[in-house]
């Protein structure tokens, strides 16, 4: 048997029939009562909470990544630099390696400076390599330092002063002044004895070390004497030095007895530039002139050009009856300009 429908058992409303008159008649409307209530606008969902500590827990371990990286390239620092001190020159002034371009994967030689490591960014700001500058052409060569040598040019006022003329001569050479009186000469030659030891020259005159203190000590210009086995490479040494310079050689010719301002040279090649160059001769200032020597003959005018034959008759090797001389007996000697 079926219930009965509950819903028969509720009170039916007194409705009213609705209004079919005219609009103006029609009853009022019940007056409002409250506000209308809306509902509210739903919420979104809301994460889950199991992903949300998920994502929390990721977080954390890659902040604690980060930390940890940190602090462990600090500390290896720390420790490398007590471990491994960076090394200091005496005075305590730190060696600076200087960055080197790199060379592929060639090691660092043992004993050397650690090559700092250029990054990228730094190769392509860096200024390109210097050109490297071409070697000059293997050619003959004729240089003369001293166009006017009359002008510069002093005679020895006595037959042992040649030195002191010498000196004299090669000084007007490199200037500023040119002074060619015998006052002079004779403060050279008092200089060159002050200057010259025993053990420079055995006869009391003045000898090529006490020649080369003092062209230092009156002029501007540095000086060394040289000594060499052979004349070829003893003149190879003075054009050299005069080509690079632009300053006077002086010779010892005659087997140290005498000296020779030479102011220039003839070769077939550039001495300062090839080694193996080949001089023919040389332009020679000669104090003796105008004097006629007994034994080697009539002396050139100032500048003449000596050559092979001439050098091989005068430029002679180092021998003085005064006594030895343990490194220059049997040897060419030649003072040069240094600068």
């Amino acid at each position: 048997m079926t219930s009965p429908d509950p819903r028969t058992e509720l009170p039916v409303p007194n409705r009213r029939a609705p209004y079919r008159g005219p609009a103006h008649l029609a009853p009022p409307l019940a007056p409002e009562t409250g506000p209308v209530y809306e509902p509210p606008t739903p919420r979104r969902a809301r994460m889950d909470r199991g992903m949300r500590s998920d994502l929390g827990l990721i977080g954390f371990l890659v902040l604690a990544a980060v930390v940890g990286l940190v602090a462990w390239n600090v500390a290896g620092e720390m420790a490398g630099g007590v471990l491994h001190p960076k090394p200091t020159a005496p005075g305590g002034v730190g060696i600076v390696s200087t960055p080197a371009p790199s060379t592929g994967s060639a090691s660092t030689p043992a004993g050397s400076p650690a090559i700092a490591s250029v990054s990228p960014s730094a190769e392509a700001t860096a200024s390109p390599a210097p050109t490297p500058t071409p070697r000059p052409a293997r050619k003959p060569v004729n240089v003369r330092i001293e166009r006017r040598p009359a002008a510069v040019f002093a005679s020895e006022q006595k037959a042992t002063w040649c030195a002191a003329a010498a000196v004299q001569i090669a000084l007007n050479v490199t200037g500023p002044h040119v002074d060619t009186s015998r006052a002079r000469q004779a403060r050279i030659l008092g200089l060159l004895r002050d200057a010259t030891t025993r053990r420079d020259s055995r006869n009391g005159g003045a000898g090529p070390l006490g020649m080369v203190a003092t062209l230092e000590r009156l002029g501007k210009t540095d000086y060394a004497l040289h000594i060499h086995g052979t004349r070829a490479e003893a003149l190879r040494d003075a054009a050299a030095a005069i080509k690079r310079t632009g300053h006077p050689a002086i010779l010892l010719a005659w087997r140290g007895a005498h000296a020779w301002v030479m102011t220039g040279f003839r070769a077939d090649a550039d001495p300062a530039a090839f080694r193996n160059a080949r001089v023919s001769g040389a332009y020679i200032i000669d104090p003796w002139y105008p004097r006629v020597s007994s034994i080697w003959g009539p002396s050139d005018g100032p500048g003449v050009f000596q050559n092979a034959a001439e050098m091989r008759r005068n430029y002679l090797p180092w021998r003085r009856p005064e006594g030895r001389y343990p490194g220059r007996d049997g040897n060419f000697l030649v003072i040069v300009p240094r600068s």
